[in-house]
C-alpha cells in the first residue's frame, strides 16, 4: 500500500495500479486501495474505470470526502452532470468549506444553464474564500451568458485588483472587451496576460484579432507566428497567418499555410479558394484552376469563382472555356439587376462554423463556446499534483526513462557514466535527467523481472557492487525506495569509491523524504486516511547532503552532484551555500539552465532580485520557458 501511494505520488500510475491490485486481492474490504486505484485511473483518463474504484471505495467508506470529489470528476469527464452534482452536494455534508467542491459543483451547474444554482454556489464559495478569484472569473462568465457585461466587467475588475499575476484573469477581461469591440483595450489585457500564461495560444490568437481590427497586420501575424509556435496544428492560426500573408504578399508561404489547413480539413472550400488565388498570382494557372473547379463544383452559384476562373483559363489559352465562365457571369448580373440580390455583410470576420464562400477573405474567429471547463480538484492539489507556481526545478537522477520534453535540451554527458554503460552491468544505458518518465506496463513488468534476475545472480556472487547497484535501479524504478537504498548502500560498503551508488542513493532518500512531508502536510486535512506520515526533520536532510559531499569527494567534476546538494540546502534553508554550489555546478557546466534556474530563484529568496532576474532569464534562454512568468512577477513587483 505504502509503496503504491509513492509510486502515485511520483505520477506512476500504471505500476501504482499494479500495486494497488495486490492490496486489494489480500484485503477486498479495504476502501483505500480502491480509491487510490480510482485515482491512478482517473490520472490515465480511464474515466468509467475511476467511476467504479471510486464507487467500490464509497461502498466500504461513505464518509471520505475524497472519494467523492474523485468519482464527481470521473463522472464530469463521462458528461454525467447530474451524478458529478450528486456527488459533490453529498461530498459538501461533511466538509462544507472545501473550496474544490463548491467550485466544481458550480461549473457543473453551468454545463447544464442553471445559472441561478450556480450564482448561489459561487456566493457560497466567496463566503468560504472571499479572495478566491476563479470565482469571480465564473460568475462574470455566467453574468455573460446573461448579456449582463456591465456585472461581468465589475467581477472580472475585481479578480485583477485581487491577483494581477493570474493570466486568466486579463484573458477573461480581453475577451469581455474584445466582444465590446473596445480593441486598443483589450490588446492591452492581452498584453498583460500574454507574460503570465505563455502557453496559452488562444491569448495569441485573439490579440491578434484585436490587432488585426486595428489594422496592426504586421503585429497580428507576429501573434500568430507565436500562437503556432505553442500549439502548431491551431486551425485558425494556420488559416488567418494565410490570409494576412497574403494581404502583405508573402504568396509562397501563404501557400504553405493553406496548404496545412487543407490538410486538416479536405473539404474547406474557402481554404481552397484562396490557395487558388495565391496559386493563380504565382504563375501555377493549372493549379489554381484545379483549385477554383473544386469550389464551383460544391458551390455552383459562387460567381467569383466563375471570373477568377475565367481569367487564369485565359491566361493557359483555353478561350472556350473562358468563354463560358464569362457567360454565366453575365447571366448573373443580369438577374442581379432585375430580380435582386443579397448584400454581402461589411463585417471583418466570420465564425469558424459559417460555410458562406462569399466570405472567404473574412478573418476566422472561434465559435462562441460552452463556458470554461477548468474543472479543479483541490484533493489531486494536495495529495500528488505537486505543481507550485514557484518551486526549484527537481535533482538530477542516473535513470534509465526520460520524458520527452516540448523543447529539447541539451543531453547530459558526464565521462565514467559512459564508461559504466559500455559496460552493460545495468539491464538499460543510464541517462543523466532531472525529468523522469513514469514507467509503462511493459517497463513494470521487465524491471520486476530483472529484480528477479539479478536476485538469482546476487546468490552466487553477493560481493559485486556492481550488480548490487544494478538491482538498485530496479527497486527505485518499482518505487520500492527501501530496497533500493538498502541496495545502494551495500554497493557502496563493497566498493567505496563507486561513486554513482552514493548519488543514486541520495535521491532515493530525498524522494522518501519529499513524499513523506507532503503526506504530513496533508494529513491534517484528509479524512480517515490512516495513520499520520512520520515527521521529517532536518536531520534527514543532512543524511542526504552527507552523500552527496562524498560524491563530490570522489568526482569533483561532476556537476549534478553540486546541483542537487544545491537543493537539498535551499530545503536546509542554507541559501547562501546552496548558492555557492550552484554557481559551481555553472562553473562545470555553463549550459545547465537548470542550475541557472534554481541559482535565479535563491537569490530572489534572499532579497537578491536583479540578479536573480539575470539567472532566470538566462535559464529561460536555455528552455525553461516557466523562467519567464516569474521574471514578469518580479520585474512588476520590483517597480
Amino acid at each position: 500500500m505504502a509503496i503504491g501511494r509513492n509510486a502515485l505520488y511520483f505520477e506512476d500510475y500504471v505500476l501504482s495500479i499494479q500495486y494497488f491490485n495486490q492490496v486489494i486481492n489480500a484485503k477486498p474490504y479495504l476502501y483505500e486501495p480502491y480509491f487510490f486505484r480510482g485515482l491512478a485511473k482517473l490520472n490515465l483518463d480511464d474515466f468509467q474505470g475511476a467511476e467504479s474504484d471510486c464507487s467500490q471505495s464509497i461502498e466500504r467508506n461513505p464518509f471520505v470526502v475524497s472519494s467523492y470529489q474523485v468519482r464527481g470528476l470521473a463522472r464530469i469527464n463521462l458528461d454525467d452532470y447530474a451524478g458529478a452534482i450528486s456527488d459533490y452536494e453529498k461530498a459538501l455534508k461533511y466538509d462544507p468549506e472545501n473550496v474544490g467542491i463548491w467550485h466544481n459543483l458550480a461549473l457543473c451547474k453551468m454545463q447544464q444553464k442553471d445559472w441561478k444554482g450556480a450564482i448561489t454556489d459561487l456566493g457560497s464559495l466567496l463566503k468560504v474564500s472571499p479572495k478566491y478569484t476563479k470565482a469571480f472569473l465564473l460568475r462574470g462568465q455566467i453574468y455573460l451568458e446573461q448579456k449582463d457585461t456591465l456585472k461581468a466587467e465589475a467581477d472580472y475588475n475585481q479578480a485583477i485588483s485581487m491577483d494581477p499575476y493570474d493570466g486568466d484573469v486579463w484573458s477573461s477581461r480581453a475577451g469581455l472587451r474584445l466582444a465590446k469591440s473596445n480593441f486598443k483595450e483589450a490588446e492591452a489585457d492581452y498584453d498583460k496576460a500574454i507574460p503570465l500564461a505563455t502557453k496559452n495560444a488562444g491569448n495569441y490568437i485573439n490579440r491578434a484579432l484585436a490587432r488585426y481590427h486595428q489594422n496592426n497586420l504586421r503585429g497580428a501575424m507576429s501573434d500568430y507566428d507565436m500562437a503556432l509556435d505553442v500549439e502548431p496544428k491551431n486551425f485558425i492560426g494556420h488559416y488567418n497567418r494565410g490570409l494576412l500573408r497574403s494581404q502583405v504578399g508573402d504568396d509562397n508561404r501563404a501557400i504553405e499555410d493553406f496548404n496545412f489547413v487543407i490538410k486538416l480539413e479536405p473539404d474547406n472550400y474557402m481554404a481552397i479558394f484562396n490557395r487558388a488565388i495565391l496559386l493563380d498570382r504565382t504563375g501555377d494557372y493549372r493549379a489554381a484552376i484545379k483549385d477554383y473547379t473544386k469550389v464551383i463544383s460544391a458551390y455552383p452559384n459562387f460567381w467569383t469563382g466563375y471570373s477568377f476562373r475565367a481569367k487564369a483559363r485565359r491566361k493557359i489559352g483555353d478561350v472556350r472555356g473562358a468563354d463560358a465562365d464569362e457567360f454565366k457571369i453575365l447571366k448573373e448580373e443580369l438577374d442581379r439587376r432585375y430580380g435582386g440580390k443579397k448584400t454581402a455583410s461589411v463585417s471583418k470576420t466570420r465564425k469558424k462554423s459559417d460555410k458562406d464562400i462569399d466570405d472567404y477573405r473574412k478573418i476566422v474567429v472561434a465559435d462562441n463556446s460552452e463556458p470554461d471547463n477548468k474543472y479543479q480538484s483541490d484533493y489531486r492539489g494536495k495529495i500528488q499534483d505537486k505543481t507550485v507556481k514557484i518551486e526549484l526545478e527537481p535533482l538530477f537522477n542516473l535513470t534509465y526513462y526520460e520524458k520527452n520534453l516540448e523543447v529539447k535540451r541539451p543531453i547530459k554527458y558526464y565521462k565514467y557514466i559512459d564508461v559504466l554503460n559500455r559496460s552493460k552491468i545495468c539491464l538499460l544505458p543510464l541517462h543523466i535527467t532531472n525529468q523522469e518518465a513514469p514507467l509503462t506496463e511493459t517497463q513494470v513488468k521487465k524491471h520486476f523481472a530483472s529484480i528477479d534476475k539479478y536476485s538469482l545472480a546476487l546468490t552466487k556472487d553477493d560481493n559485486n557492487a556492481k550488480l548490487h547497484y544494478a538491482r538498485g535501479l530496479d527497486f527505485y524504478l518499482v518505487q520500492d525506495f527501501a530496497n533500493a537504498i538498502e541496495d545502494f548502500t551495500r554497493a557502496t560498503v563493497l566498493d567505496e569509491k563507486f561513486f554513482p551508488a552514493y548519488f543514486n542513493r541520495a535521491v532515493a532518500r530525498f524522494k522518501q523524504l519529499e513524499y513523506q512531508r507532503a503526506e504530513q502536510e496533508s494529513s491534517a486535512e484528509s479524512n480517515n486516511q490512516g495513520a499520520p506520515a512520520a515527521t521529517v526533520k532536518n536531520v534527514d536532510y543532512e543524511i542526504v547532503r552527507k552523500d552527496l559531499d562524498k560524491v563530490i569527494e570522489l568526482a569533483p567534476d561532476f556537476a549534478y552532484a553540486y546541483y542537487n546538494r544545491g537543493n537539498v540546502l535551499s530545503m536546509l534553508k542554507d541559501f547562501h551555500a546552496a548558492i555557492i554550489d550552484y554557481t559551481k555546478a555553472i562553473e562545470l557546466d555553463p549550459s545547465l539552465a537548470e542550475a541557472y534556474y534554481n541559482r535565479g530563484l535563491t537569490y530572489i529568496y534572499t532579497g537578491k532580485v536583479k540578479e536573480g532576474i539575470s539567472d532566470l532569464s538566462k535559464a529561460g534562454e536555455e528552455g525553461i520557458f516557466s523562467a519567464y512568468n516569474i521574471i514578469k512577477r518580479y520585474t512588476e513587483v520590483k517597480k
